[in-house]
Parts: structure tokens; C-alpha cells; sequence
């Protein structure tokens, strides 16, 4: 993954790309969005970062399944920490914002590989029932997989 911040407006409100990383792999929901015929869509949802592979899963159709098949370009974003600051009329934050390609992963072990490292991520007190919900849904689910292309962090604080 490459760390870039070049486009970021406000230079000096860049997040440390150590931390930048550590919220993008530790971060509770991301969002994805998409350009669909309709305008942009953008869903939050579950996900785990293995290497440079952003995991995702859903059902096996919908609306960002259509999108995905029309143009592979995403952006994913995770907000950490905020504080709304109402006597300054501000919010302090921080985020990431991946631009990648998505993609439908199609190899069954990598399909696995991807849902067990989300319930690796956010039931790991139950990883032997997570193993055994993945067998069982693993016809029903679409993995899609975001290679990221760059990342950049922001942060705000008061």
C-alpha cells in the first residue's frame, strides 16, 4: 500500500501514515463508494485488511454488485476517533481514504481465507462458530476484494 498525500488540501492536518494505517486495519465499519448509473452510492460496512487486500462481503446481488460491474474503481473511507467541539463549532477527527479496484474474488480459499479474517477482526471469541457459519454460507456469499492503489490520512485536532 502506498501512503500518499500529495492531494491532502490542508498539509498540515496529515495523519502519521503509522497511525493512518493502524485506522485502516483497525477501524470498527468502513464505506464504500461507488459510481453506479443512478450517481454515486455509498455503503458502510464490515471489512479486514490482509496485505494490501481490503476484504468485504455481501449478498450475491444488489446494487454495488451492479456498480462493481460497470466500473471497478472504489474509494473506501474509516473514520476513527471524533469529538464534536459545538463551543468552536467544529469536530475533531480522524480518517482514511483508500482509492483501489474491487474486484469479486472467485478462488474458494481465498473467499475463506477473507471471511475468516473478519471474524477474526470482530468475533474472535467466537472463531470455531464464525468457521462453521462460513461453511455454511459460503454459497450465499460474494467476497470482494479492494486492491488498494494509494491511502491517505487526515486528521483535525482543537
Amino acid at each position: 500500500m502506498r501512503y500518499d498525500t500529495a492531494a491532502v488540501r490542508r498539509q498540515d492536518r496529515v495523519l502519521e501514515e503509522s497511525r493512518a494505517e493502524e485506522l485502516l486495519r483497525g477501524g470498527e465499519y468502513g464505506v464504500l463508494s461507488l459510481a453506479t448509473e443512478e450517481g454515486g452510492y455509498g455503503v458502510p460496512m464490515n471489512y479486514a485488511v490482509v496485505g494490501n487486500r481490503i476484504y468485504l462481503h455481501c449478498a450475491t446481488e444488489g446494487r454495488k454488485l451492479r456498480a462493481l460491474k460497470n466500473d471497478s474503481r472504489v474509494s473506501f473511507c474509516v473514520v476513527g476517533e471524533r469529538r464534536v467541539v459545538p463551543e468552536e463549532f467544529t469536530t475533531e477527527f480522524e480518517s482514511v481514504i483508500v482509492s483501489g479496484r474491487a474486484s469479486i474474488v472467485e478462488d474458494d480459499a481465498e473467499r475463506r481465507n477473507a471471511l475468516r479474517a473478519i471474524v477474526e477482526k470482530y468475533s474472535p471469541a467466537h472463531l470455531e462458530q464464525g468457521l462453521q457459519a462460513i461453511e455454511r454460507s459460503l454459497h450465499r456469499t460474494t467476497i470482494i476484494a479492494i486492491d488498494v492503489e494509494h491511502f491517505s490520512g487526515k486528521k483535525k485536532r482543537v
